[in-house]
């Protein structure tokens, strides 16, 4: 099999595409090899456990929980999300991921994170979802100003989407011919400059080649949306987006706009679900 999977962040909107991906696994729809950048990473690795709905139903059992995720946290620890609670606590005994079927899973998942010393993407496989693997994934999905600098294998991590957004062109470099890539912006979306590079530049001036980055994410990230583009008329990618608007505030203690974001994504991946099983045919 040469399908490859390739699954943006976006904070909450991931959960548009936990919703897609639930309705391959229930479709039996399989990859060879999955990418996840943030919250394509930490709702997305449910594919390699195979666990139909978990990713909503944890999300909307502790969405108002603030052992979860709140700005009380984030003041007091510079963590929007609990380290121990959201990464430790929800995945190994509240609602356990399923590490045996993760490592029983032939698929590769590979999350994506950025050094902020050298300003390069880094890439890690998730094996079976415990130990090591909760960091890498917690690393992907550490927001700057949300999140400190996640230390692991004597890197400085932050989130994957600062270094590549959207790591199609990655995915074919790998070999596989064949790729779905969900994104979580709608069609014609253009991303404009960050308004918190004042702040963005303060809070990191002993990381310039981050700070580039993050200047400069807006280009990349225009760019990378063309190279998708040119991907699926080359017959290399087939894009799933949102068909209408999945926005969600940074924090979300209401579980229905989770309820409904993920809808959305239930809905897009049954429509295209003839035409994902035709194009990896």
């Amino acid at each position: 099999m040469t399908a490859g999977l390739v699954l943006e962040g976006g904070g909450m909107r991931g959960l548009y595409t936990a919703g897609v991906l639930d309705v391959f696994m229930e479709h039996g729809v399989e990859f060879a090899h999955a990418v996840g950048v943030s919250a394509g990473a930490a709702f997305g690795v449910n594919i390699k456990s195979r666990q139909v709905g978990r990713a909503i139903r944890y999300n909307k059992r502790f969405c108002a929980d603030p052992r979860y995720a709140s700005l009380k946290n984030l003041l007091r620890t510079g963590e929007l999300y609990s380290i121990d609670f959201a990464y430790r606590e929800v995945p190994l005994h509240l609602d356990p991921f399923d590490i045996e079927a993760a490592a029983a899973n032939p698929m590769r998942f590979t999350v994506v994170c950025t050094d902020i010393v050298t300003g390069e993407a880094v890439y890690r496989d998730i094996e079976r979802g415990d130990g090591d693997d909760l960091d890498w994934i917690r690393a992907s999905a550490s927001v700057p100003l949300l999140a400190r600098p996640v230390e692991l294998d004597g890197r400085e991590l932050l989130d994957g989407g600062i270094a590549n957004s959207i790591p199609a062109a990655w995915m074919v470099a790998q070999g596989y011919d064949r790729n779905v890539v969900v994104l979580t912006q709608p069609a014609g979306f253009v991303k404009e400059p960050n308004r918190l590079m004042p702040l963005l530049k303060r809070a990191y001036g002993a990381y310039p080649k981050l700070v580039e980055l993050l200047a400069n994410r807006h280009v990349r990230y225009n760019a990378q949306l063309e190279e998708v583009a040119r991907l699926e008329r080359d017959g290399k990618a087939l894009v799933i987006r949102p068909s209408e608007s999945v926005k969600a505030p940074l924090v979300v203690k209401d579980p229905e706009i989770l309820e409904r974001i993920y809808q959305v994504g239930r809905r897009d991946g049954e429509a295209r679900i003839a035409d994902v099983r035709h194009y990896l045919a």
